[in-house]
């Protein structure tokens, strides 16, 4: 789950209920709009499953996507939250960042009960099952689902649920990320902290791993590590802006920082 902080506005009159739609992003392709009561919004095309858009009740993007995004298949589309199953980066046979990123998700209409409460939220459920494709460069059948919800104070929250449907019932082993682009100023106006000390595999010298020596993360250069077993909480501190991300996680044991050319 992320939320975002930022200095207090005056209130004007909003809905008070939250609200969801399905409209056309570019290109036409479908998309899925959650609206809260107090303004805040966000997007989820059925494309990747892919949230694009989330904003504040200013109407800020918090979220960025490329310029160079063309929003047409089979390219992926370049920012928002990508989903990266069943394989994140290179670890694995597969094409980078596996292929459900470029896969049309359905809307699931009936899911299986959720334990968190959607009381006052906009949410969403999709999923995403093996197709003939898939099988042919993993031959694994699974049932993906991924709920995307908008809560009252405008927290964005995804929960995914990955089901085994091997007829035989063989196991497979998978790797997952929730490759998330946030909208920040100039990077070296921005601390990450939560993750100093920790180990980590640097992906830009050979996965060599080291260890963490900063009291936060700065950036001065490109980046692209791995955090090992990282906290729950992880802040992302945008001094320019004034504004601060707080992301929560639970049963994802890593956190990746990369910053590279988009």
């Amino acid at each position: 789950m992320a939320t975002a902080s930022w200095p207090p506005t005056p209130r004007s009159p909003r809905p008070q209920a939250p609200s969801v739609e399905r409209a056309k992003g570019p290109s036409g392709l479908d998309k899925v709009v959650l609206r809260e009561a107090r303004g805040f919004s966000a997007e989820v095309h059925l494309y990747g499953g892919q949230v694009t858009s989330w904003k504040n009740d200013r109407g800020d993007e918090l979220l960025f996507v490329s310029s160079k995004a063309t929003f047409k298949p089979p390219k992926a589309i370049r920012g928002g939250i990508p989903i990266c199953f069943p394989q994140f980066g290179t670890h694995g046979i597969l094409e980078k960042h596996g292929f459900a990123r470029n896969r049309f998700w359905a809307i699931d209409d009936n899911p299986p009960p959720f334990p968190t409460s959607t009381a006052a939220k906009a949410f969403v459920d999709l999923i995403l099952k093996t197709s003939e494709e898939d099988l042919k460069i993993w031959p694994h059948s699974f049932e993906f689902r991924l709920r995307v919800a908008l809560g009252p104070g405008g927290d964005l929250a995804l929960t995914s649920r990955i089901r085994n449907t091997n007829t035989d019932g063989r196991p497979f082993s998978f790797t997952f990320a929730y490759h998330t682009y946030f909208s920040v100023s100039d990077i070296s106006e921005v601390r990450i902290e939560g993750l100093e000390t920790l180990d980590y595999i640097d992906c830009l010298r050979g996965k060599e791993r080291s260890t963490e020596q900063g009291d936060a993360i700065v950036f001065e250069s490109e980046v692209d590590k791995i955090y090992l077993d990282a906290p729950v909480k992880i802040a992302i501190i945008d001094h320019e802006k004034k504004r601060t991300f707080v992301l929560r996680k639970d049963g994802l044991p890593d956190a990746a920082c990369i910053l590279l050319p988009v």
